[in-house]
């Protein structure tokens, strides 16, 4: 026993410090691996006012982490060695009392606190302030698991993409159709929940055109995780244009999207989703301008023909937990609707 223990306590620091590099580098690269600024989730690019008032107050936060950081360890690298113990050391003198030292630890965590609690709360007001008078309004309605849009001033309902004017100011109005989900656009700002019964509202100006993901951040079902969101920020007549094409009715279909209307209105889809001048669903999405759309199956495929058909086919086994039923639908049939659907522009 005496033999081993000797072995394993001269054998041991060799064996540590031939490891311990392989998992300083292994540590390394796992932090490194989240500093990407290139995604297009990240929090620290913000496109929008909004988004811009936290960054800034995120970064005066964390400044002032890490000066508390740096002066602490400073004081604790200096005291242990200011006051290490060495031969012949007298023994220290105890202080009772230091009005200067306590005034210093006291008087600095006061301004520090007032330094980050005054940007906070002219941050909150600044975000809960009423919206200037021409500001966009849009409706979003969570549901498990996609998102509801509608636009009532323009007319428009649409789904899983949020389409809005570059430069104007947008108001949102958050509320959910089932259960609690978290509305959250990172590069546009924080988050915001939506509730059963009850509306919240995100006020915000998106800086420049563009495409920006978002996701639902608040654990709502087991497609949680699939229940995404795409933000389309469009010049102003872009998003005119757009507008005025989403309440036109779409082009009436003709050979095999014709022959998918007839599929679509004899299914059970016509129960649950609206067309214009088909149907009137209001269980699902709005499907009058699907072809439009970059992503389907709440924006968690792109809409192609062959994602749409395996959507078609089988959806809960694309998104678990679906809402939408598979429907014993042949492959004809499948072919037709995705015809149908795809010619709904």
């Amino acid at each position: 026993g005496l033999l081993c223990y000797d072995e394993i306590h001269r054998t041991g620091p060799m064996r540590i410090r031939s490891v311990r590099p392989t998992w300083l580098a292994a540590v390394l690269l796992i932090l490194l691996g989240g500093c990407g600024l290139d995604s297009p989730m990240t929090t620290v690019l913000p496109k929008s006012d909004l988004g811009q008032e936290i960054h800034d107050l995120f970064m005066n936060i964390a400044g002032w982490s890490l000066f508390i950081f740096v002066v602490v360890e400073a004081l604790l690298l200096f005291v242990i060695w200011r006051y290490r113990d060495r031969p012949g050391r007298a023994e220290p003198r105890p202080i009772h009392g230091h009005l200067g030292l306590e005034l210093i630890w006291t008087l600095i965590p006061v301004v520090i606190v007032v330094s980050i609690a005054v940007p906070t709360i002219a941050v909150v007001f600044r975000t809960h302030a009423p919206p200037p008078a021409e500001a966009l309004k849009v409706e979003v309605v969570g549901h498990q698991w996609w998102w509801e849009i509608r636009y009532p001033d323009l007319g428009v309902r649409t789904a899983n993409e949020l389409h809005l004017p570059a430069g104007r100011p947008v108001r949102l109005a958050l509320t959910s159709a089932d259960v609690i989900h978290s509305f959250w656009v990172p590069q546009l700002g924080g988050k915001r929940d939506l509730i059963p019964g009850k509306v919240n509202h995100l006020i915000f100006t998106v800086a420049a055109p563009g495409e920006y993901p978002g996701q639902c951040a608040e654990f709502c079902g087991v497609s949680h995780a699939n229940m995404r969101l795409r933000v389309v920020a469009q010049v102003p007549a872009e998003f005119e244009g757009w507008a005025a094409r989403q309440k036109a009715p779409p082009a009436p279909p003709t050979g095999a999207a014709a022959e998918g209307r007839e599929v679509f209105q004899a299914s059970a889809c016509v129960a649950c989703h609206a067309i214009q001048g088909v149907a009137v669903g209001v269980v699902g999405p709005d499907l009058t301008h699907m072809g439009s759309r970059k992503t389907l199956a709440g924006g968690l495929l792109p809409n192609t023909p062959e994602q749409m058909s395996r959507w078609l086919a089988d959806p809960p086994a694309v998104k678990p937990g679906s809402r939408m039923p598979k429907l014993p639908l042949t492959d004809e049939q499948i072919a037709a609707l995705v015809a149908y659907l795809e010619s709904l522009r």
